[in-house]
């Protein structure tokens, strides 16, 4: 894991989405965060430990070990990050980890996304090019992670690969999140508990393999049901706060 400093960051953008709206300053303890999106390696061992529940991929040649773990529900993803003493980044932490305290508009800086900086759709076809085996290969897949270069903060595939969810409920915007979205460390609506009147949906953040870099920013918001019905291929990392970081497996 790399550690994130304690302190203010920008949060979201007045120049994106409306989602993203309004940007903000916002502080955070420091947390330490997973350099790379949770494998299907590190996934199947909690599966055999019976810590975590199986869960089984859709789509072929997506289940390397050292791919990331896909097609997973917010469920399993934080089932996952708990059984590891750890726990699912709030959006605020996976924002600061991703933005760092520049404002910086991919991971890297701001400079064009670039297949060299992470696997996306580009006029090479989806994953970058690279073809899935078995049935539809030209919807590509996801990449062994840690393939492209690390951020700043050590982390790698913070821009695309495989979307990541995070602990947050889903506002259509910050303003509409209210209080819950400001302030010290915060976790969303309802404190991001299971069930949250007038919030549906979770959060996933970072783009993936399968869409163009307008979807990979460090800002770009977008949701998804927690059971994963319809059935996407969304992987997670997981963070761990400095009291969790010495319980650490």
């Amino acid at each position: 894991m790399a550690c994130i400093p304690a302190g203010a960051f920008v949060r979201g953008s007045n120049e994106g989405n409306a989602n993203e709206e309004p940007e903000a300053s916002v502080e955070l303890d420091a947390f330490f965060m997973d350099i790379t999106e949770v494998t299907v390696e590190a996934f199947e061992a909690c599966v055999a430990s019976t810590a975590c529940k199986p869960v089984h991929t859709l789509y072929s040649d997506f289940s390397r070990p050292r791919q990331p773990k896909v097609g997973v529900s917010w469920f399993d993803a934080r089932n996952f990050c708990r059984a590891m003493s750890k726990h699912l980044p709030t959006e605020a932490e996976w924002e600061k980890a991703a933005r760092g305290v520049d404002g910086r508009r991919f991971p890297w800086g701001n400079e064009a996304i670039t297949c060299e900086r992470a696997i996306i759709m580009s006029d090479k076809g989806r994953g970058c090019g690279v073809r899935k085996e078995g049935a539809e290969p030209e919807k590509g897949r996801t990449a062994e992670v840690g393939s492209r270069p690390a951020d700043p903060h050590g982390l790698h595939d913070m821009a695309g690969n495989a979307w990541e969810w995070v602990h947050d409920w889903y506002a259509t915007s910050y303003a509409d999140c209210g209080e819950a979205c400001t302030g010290r460390n915060p976790r969303g609506p309802c404190d991001g508990e299971d069930r949250c009147a007038r919030f549906s949906v979770r959060v996933v953040r970072g783009g993936s393999w399968y869409w163009d870099g307008s979807r990979a920013t460090t800002t770009y918001r977008w949701y998804h049901q927690p059971t994963n019905d319809p059935y996407h291929h969304y992987g997670f990392r997981c963070a761990a706060s400095l009291e969790e970081a010495t319980k650490l497996r």
